[in-house]
């Protein structure tokens, strides 16, 4: 009986050890991203009052919250609209990266030809190809969900490939044995192999989506964040403009642990690849 219970006794301390332990990482891990705002907001307001910052120069923290408060309302009907031509352009141009990808795997040919064309493109500044979607699409919402999606493109279609392209050259020699048509080794071997790759391009997209829209904002229009921002800093109404760069870097935060937990609930059966 001794025998029997010392190492069980032994067991169970090492699961209570290890779940203390990863009870502890899991605070640490809440903790500390809380822990470092608090000190960069604490560093913000003890510089601008040492420092004697003028308010239409650089607002106190608390002025930046107040404004969030009295203006919520406005702030939030602005992001609304720069949430929709963002999520728009971040369906749109990672459905297209998706798309273009399937083709150039299986069409090496169109891959050679036209994979120059993209980078060329990528390379034009977005300050550069918004006047010209402006001139193109008009003053609507149409050029900003085009530029949101020309600039969540290219790094989902270049994740897209590789992921397509690097599948494990024994699992693809195992589909071919087993008499698997192309389509089953996309969607079973290829599509699989991808997602990982896939979601990393998508972590990305989340953020640069919503730069897109504000930039396109700034070209031509009267409502959004980048309208906002506009305005602010021509009214010298810096609490305004501070509070309006929170929202929409928190509206990027949010959108990127949205795609960060859809992550988790598909791929599973691998750690999310780095882009």
């Amino acid at each position: 009986m001794a025998d029997g219970t010392a190492p069980n006794a032994g067991v169970a301390a090492a699961e209570a050890a290890f779940r203390a332990a990863q009870q502890r990482k899991l605070w640490r891990r809440r903790l500390l991203p809380l822990a470092g705002v608090a000190a960069f907001l604490l560093s913000w307001a003890f510089l601008v009052e040492v420092l004697q910052v003028p308010p239409f120069v650089a607002p106190s923290p608390t002025a930046v919250i107040a404004t969030l408060i009295a203006k919520f309302d406005m702030l939030m009907r602005n992001l609304a609209v720069t949430a929709m031509e963002a999520l728009a352009g971040f369906a749109l141009g990672n459905l297209a990266a998706i798309a273009i990808a399937t083709v150039f795997v299986h069409k090496k040919s169109a891959e050679e030809a036209f994979f120059p064309v993209v980078v060329l493109i990528n390379t034009v500044p977005v300050v550069a190809k918004a006047p010209i979607l402006v001139l193109l699409l008009g003053n609507g919402m149409e050029p900003k969900i085009a530029i949101a999606a020309l600039i969540c493109f290219f790094p989902t279609l270049v994740n897209m490939v590789r992921g397509l392209e690097s599948v494990n050259p024994q699992a693809m020699e195992l589909m071919r044995v087993l008499s698997a048509s192309p389509r089953e080794i996309f969607f079973k071997l290829r599509v699989q192999n991808s997602l990982p790759y896939l979601f990393s391009a998508l972590k990305i997209a989340a953020s640069t989506a919503v730069i897109g829209a504000i930039v396109g904002e700034w070209i031509g229009s009267t409502v959004g964040i980048g309208a906002l921002i506009i305005q602010a800093t021509y009214n010298f109404d810096t609490a305004l403009l501070y509070a309006t760069v929170v929202v929409g870097s928190c509206f990027s935060v949010l959108f990127f642990f949205a795609i960060s937990l859809l992550e988790r609930m598909v791929v599973r059966w691998q750690a999310p690849v780095v882009a």
